[in-house]
């Protein structure tokens, strides 16, 4: 699977997949939300202490790192980004366990049922 790579002026980057892309477009334009842009963050969660969080969002502040793929915006706040950097947010299209995934480097642990993780 082809992916496309964000960089951001500072170095950081996040890639997102072609499938994911096409997928935020697709709930975007089901929902009439009228805008393609998602934040992507670091959430305190679950007993390994943080998660990954994605949903739309069309507030853009000057601290975020913006990424964009044809059309499709990702915004990261500052403190997320330092968890983010190097991880690769995929889709998949499976009937249990399927939609938005974060492929990320920076973990290094994981719950017993791996919706949360450790850095």
């Amino acid at each position: 699977m082809a992916l496309s790579l964000f960089v951001s002026g500072e170095g950081v980057m996040i890639n997102i997949t072609e499938k994911a892309a096409i997928k935020i477009k697709e709930m975007a334009d089901e929902e009439g939300i009228g805008y393609y842009i998602v934040r992507a963050k670091i959430i305190g969660f679950g007993c390994s202490g943080m998660g990954n969080d994605m949903y739309f969002d069309d507030q853009i502040s000057d601290t975020d790192e913006v990424f964009e793929l044809d059309g499709v915006k990702v915004v990261v706040d500052f403190m997320s980004m330092q968890y983010l950097d190097g991880s690769v947010i995929d889709y998949q299209d499976k009937e249990f366990g399927g939609g938005f995934k974060f492929n990320n480097p920076n973990v290094t642990g994981s719950c017993g049922c791996g919706s949360s993780q450790s850095y």
